[in-house]
């Protein structure tokens, strides 16, 4: 069902790899709420990935960035003003890898090159696309900027691990820059801590699908899936909710919250 949230508004989405994807389905839920979109994402993940199925269902264009590339940046926000015919009103940020989980090394025997690389794709690249659509005049006034992260930020989940890291400084660069841009032009940032969701990143994590059983059992409401994320997603980017921002917001069914529930003392018991 579409409520028109984002009739007229135009937006960048990074970071859709295929149907399992959140940014997959915020991308198909922005344009059912009437907005024109934008579909980036690293070139080998253009390669790798169906992103031209989701670019033909949505009638969208798909401009490829490497978010460790300044320039790449620049030139996405030039084609972003070419195709709207000016800035953007909101932005998703759904990008975050890390080398040391691809290759199972624990998090006390971090390779720190690998680590490097990690926080520059997953938690830098959010300053580079902020500093760059500052510098560029790109974002419209009370515009949107969304980031996907986790509550590994603020809790310990063994197997998640560098990952825990690059989510704690990405949280910091929506806070921080949400002052600057807000301030500048009153734009919003926040950050979405969504439920453990099965999607290819998150399938990666040792151990994920004993932990989305565990979480199910934590949370009040049950883990949120992928299209209800997108959901909430959506009314972020809409005028509904002007004035949240420097936020990390749980949408996690209640887990963040609750310390322990009956199922799990009773899964516990047995």
């Amino acid at each position: 069902m579409s409520y028109n949230l984002l009739k007229g508004k135009k937006g960048i989405i990074f970071g859709a790899l295929n149907e399992q994807s959140i940014a997959w389905k915020v991308a198909q839920r922005a344009v059912e709420e009437g907005a024109e979109i934008i579909l980036s994402n690293a070139p080998i993940a253009l390669r790798m990935g169906e992103l031209n199925k989701l670019a033909e269902q949505c009638n969208a264009p798909v401009v490829g960035a490497d978010v460790t590339n300044n320039d790449d940046i620049v030139n996405l926000f030039n084609k972003s003003q070419e195709h709207f015919g000016g800035g953007v009103d909101f932005i998703l940020h759904s990008i975050g890898m890390s080398v040391n989980v691809r290759k199972s090394i624990t998090y006390t025997e971090n390779n720190y090159d690998f680590t490097h690389k990690g926080l520059d794709i997953s938690a830098l690249s959010l300053h580079r696309i902020l500093q760059t659509a500052m510098k560029m005049d790109a974002i419209n006034e009370w515009g949107s900027v969304l980031a996907l992260t986790y509550i590994a930020a603020q809790r310990v989940f063994p197997d998640y691990n560098d990952m825990a890291d690059n989510k704690a400084y990405l949280e910091s660069i929506a806070r921080s820059f949400g002052y600057y841009y807000g301030t500048k032009k009153h734009v919003r940032i926040n950050t979405v801590s969504q439920s453990p969701t099965r999607t290819t990143a998150g399938s990666g994590v040792k151990g994920f699908e004993g932990f989305i059983q565990y979480a199910e059992k934590m949370s009040p409401l049950g883990n949120a899936t992928a299209d209800q994320c997108a959901d909430y997603c959506i009314t972020l980017f809409s005028d509904l909710t002007k004035m949240v921002t420097m936020q990390n917001l749980f949408h996690d069914g209640g887990f963040s919250f609750t310390g322990v529930t009956q199922a799990v003392i009773e899964q516990m018991e047995k």
